[in-house]
């Protein structure tokens, strides 16, 4: 059996972290679907920028997105619909088959709107229309300002991937906004067909202080963040107030491990895939790491409920000097300029490329 089909069947869903029309049309993606139990797909803007830039394939879907008086930012998300609609029905079965709790794709909101409450809010409803898929998330950015969108869209009816997080507080505050968007739906007995995933970023914390620390201490900030704030998530499943989510009969908020690609050249290439088996889970796997896991990947064993030592190993790095809270904070702020950054340099290709196309 192949690792990545032990992982399935431990309960965490492996999620393609990239989308291009290469893989669409080559059936690349189905047969990342059949043969390596992928079960879902994300999308943001680095991955667009890139799929855009090196293919030939959008030229034709932008020559005509233009005809119809579309350019820019109206332009872009045309295509990238086009892409997330088609990966939403490769994975629509399985999203039918566990009632909504796997099978999804993910597209992002413009990064411009990370402090925009409103504007965010207004772009996740339309987005989620266009769309018309019920397996279709719709990336918000878990920053103060994003927080308040997210509750406002969950009791709407948009399904929500809440991005950019980094700490256990910023899962928590998530899950938080999901709870309570929920909880409008009951009280109004609106429909229970939504869903939603936190997303945790990991492999960043092991970046920003691979110069601050000792070289027995690189690699492990990461995975003991993600340890902490698994344990939160399920003391959270199991507390009266999901209960009550649950027997309503909504699927509760997935936890979702993102960055889970290796950044050390040192490091296992499935560093993070490894440490962070989890049932009722989710890992958002770059192409790479899937197809390595895949070839020599091996299950070691699952990450503890009650967080293990994860405790005791912050404690370590808070004696070296690094401020975890101010760090976690630091990484969202980070997190949200570099995806300012791919939006513009995405926008930018976009632009070239339609004033070749003319």
């Amino acid at each position: 059996m192949k690792p990545t089909k032990q992982l399935h069947d431990l309960g965490q869903s492996l999620w393609l972290d990239n989308i291009t029309r290469d893989i669409l049309d080559n059936g690349t993606l189905k047969s990342y679907i059949d043969e390596l139990s992928v079960t879902g797909l994300t999308s943001n803007p680095t991955i667009f920028d890139q799929a855009i830039k090196k293919s030939a394939l959008y030229d034709p879907a932008m020559h005509d997105g233009m005809a119809r008086g579309l350019s820019g930012e109206t332009l872009f998300f045309d295509l990238a619909l086009d892409d997330l609609t088609r990966a939403a029905d490769l994975f629509r079965p399985i999203h039918d088959q566990t009632k909504g709790v796997d099978g999804w794709v993910s597209l992002e909101v413009s990064p411009l709107l990370a402090y925009d409450t409103a504007t965010t809010l207004a772009a996740a409803k339309d987005l989620s229309s266009r769309g018309g898929r019920p397996n279709l998330f719709i990336k918000i950015p878990g920053t103060p300002e994003g927080l308040p969108a997210i509750e406002e869209a969950i009791s709407a009816g948009v399904s929500i991937n809440v991005t950019l997080l980094f700490s256990r507080e910023q899962y928590l505050a998530a899950a938080d906004a999901y709870a309570k968007g929920i909880e409008r739906r009951i009280a109004a007995g609106l429909p229970t067909n939504i869903g939603s995933v936190a997303s945790v970023f990991i492999s960043r914390w092991d970046v920003a202080v691979s110069t601050k620390v000792p070289e027995d201490m690189k690699d492990k900030l990461g995975i003991a963040i993600a340890q902490r704030t698994y344990k939160a998530y399920v003391d959270l499943l199991a507390a009266p107030r999901w209960q009550k989510i649950k027997q309503a009969g909504y699927n509760p908020q997935r936890l979702l491990l993102a960055s889970t690609g290796t950044k050390d050249p040192k490091a296992s290439d499935i560093l993070y895939i490894q440490a962070l088996a989890a049932p009722n889970t989710v890992n958002t796997i770059p192409e790479a790491t899937l197809k390595a896991f895949a070839d020599h990947g091996e299950i070691k064993g699952v990450m503890p409920p009650d967080g293990g030592n994860c405790e005791e190993v912050l404690a370590q790095f808070a004696k070296a000097g690094i401020d975890i809270d101010a760090l976690g904070e630091q990484l969202q702020s980070e997190g949200a300029a570099a995806f300012v950054k791919s939006w513009n340099e995405l926008l930018g290709v976009i632009e070239s490329k339609s004033a070749v196309l003319k």
